[in-house]
């Protein structure tokens, strides 16, 4: 009767195993996918070849296409060398279900992807049909309309000695002044494509920190007065860490963080996910950094209280780097179950997984780690099968 059953199983399984794979090529033809929008089967791979500059393939929604999906998957920056023509970097899903899938590059330097109409989708409606690829990609240039008409807006009434941030940080972040801390970047002129990703913030402020500044700076007075405590993301070693990792920042200091080298990010998050972005905390860009640079990009944000704080590079390729324990901590007590040795300790023990735990959830698709878990139950079962 078990082996009855199984054999069952076996048939009704058999068209998975000769799923389709669909080759999606990012930035081939400019801010693009191609095609930009399938019809995939369950069961079928899409695969996103990134063939130029810096992209990503990030899940977004059909109400919401330049944000990110809650659960959804994130393939990460894939910088592209001009010169680069084999071993292109690839990001793989699977489909599970038939329906629609939405998704943008979330690359903001030197302008926003998504805004410009760089989306994709797999199963979406027919022309003509309230949720048709035209009405999603529509959708997307209007946000990138809005989007230039506000700055073009901001520019002409902004204070030049404001360093205020005066929202939501390109749509992904909160605008809510209850937030323990505010942001403000500075953009790098350019973007180094040979780096693993890169993007500039679209803070307020505009700077650059000369190589001399001290890894391990003390509070320094600023020309108003508060303090500006320096935190080294990375170093010209290659080493994955914060420098200082972790320190004590009084209510009203800022935190300047200053990308030394490779490509790195600094995201806010919670104690009990150390490798997760908190919802509606702090999230910087990629910032790539070439290793012959001298003037590094700086990214800030304002203590507003002595409230712990917990961060961490949300970096993956080629891996984890919050897995290994790139961490950083402010105002956390100096040791017990709460200290940041006890929470880098819980990053590296989760190996920086906890990010993809959402692409079993109901996202349409599942991420590299998900489908090849489904891909050798596909090929056991059509071992059986093949046995009929």
């Amino acid at each position: 009767m078990f082996f009855k059953s199984f054999i069952t199983l076996g048939l009704a399984s058999l068209p998975l195993a000769f799923a389709a794979i669909h080759d999606i090529q990012v930035g081939a033809d400019g801010l693009s996918f191609t095609p930009e929008a399938i019809s995939a089967d369950v069961g079928d791979q899409v695969v996103f070849h990134f063939v130029s500059k810096n992209h990503s393939a990030t899940q977004s929604s059909f109400d919401s296409p330049c944000g990110p999906k809650d659960g959804g998957f994130n393939s990460g920056f894939m910088p592209v060398p001009m010169n680069q023509t084999d071993n292109l970097p690839i990001h793989t899903i699977s489909v599970y279900d038939t329906n629609p899938i939405w998704v943008f590059c979330a690359q903001t330097a030197p302008i926003n992807h998504c805004g410009q109409g760089m989306v994709f989708a797999i199963n979406c409606g027919a022309d003509g049909s309230p949720n048709s690829f035209t009405s999603f990609k529509q959708s997307a240039l209007n946000f990138g309309a809005s989007m230039s008409s506000s700055a073009a807006a901001a520019s002409s009434t902004a204070d030049a000695s404001s360093g205020s941030y005066g929202g939501g940080y390109g749509g992904y972040g909160s605008g809510d002044s209850s937030a323990t801390m505010t942001d403000s970047s500075s953009a790098p002129a350019s973007t180094d494509a040979s780096s693993s990703g890169s993007s500039s913030s679209s803070g307020s402020s505009s700077s650059s920190t000369d190589s001399s500044a001290s890894a391990d700076s003390a509070n320094a007075a600023s020309a108003d007065g508060s303090n500006v405590i320096t935190v080294v993301v990375g170093d010209s070693q290659g080493d994955l860490k914060f420098t200082p990792s972790n320190i004590s920042a009084p209510a009203g200091s800022t935190i300047m963080f200053q990308f030394q080298a490779k490509n790195h990010s600094v995201v806010q998050s919670t104690f009990a996910s150390p490798c997760l972005p908190m919802s509606g905390g702090f999230k910087s860009d990629f910032f790539a950094v070439d290793a012959a640079a001298t003037d590094f990009p700086t990214w800030n944000i304002t203590v507003n209280d002595t409230t712990p704080i917990w961060a961490y590079c949300r970096q993956t390729n080629p891996k984890s780097h919050c897995g290994a324990g790139m961490v950083f901590s402010a105002n956390a007590v100096a040791t017990g179950d709460k200290s940041f040795s006890a929470f880098q300790s819980s990053a590296e023990a989760q190996n920086g997984t906890a990010s993809t735990t959402g692409a079993t959830g109901s996202n349409g698709a599942l991420s590299n780690h998900a489908a090849s878990g489904m891909g050798m139950v596909v090929a056991a079962v059509a071992i059986v099968a093949s046995f009929l």
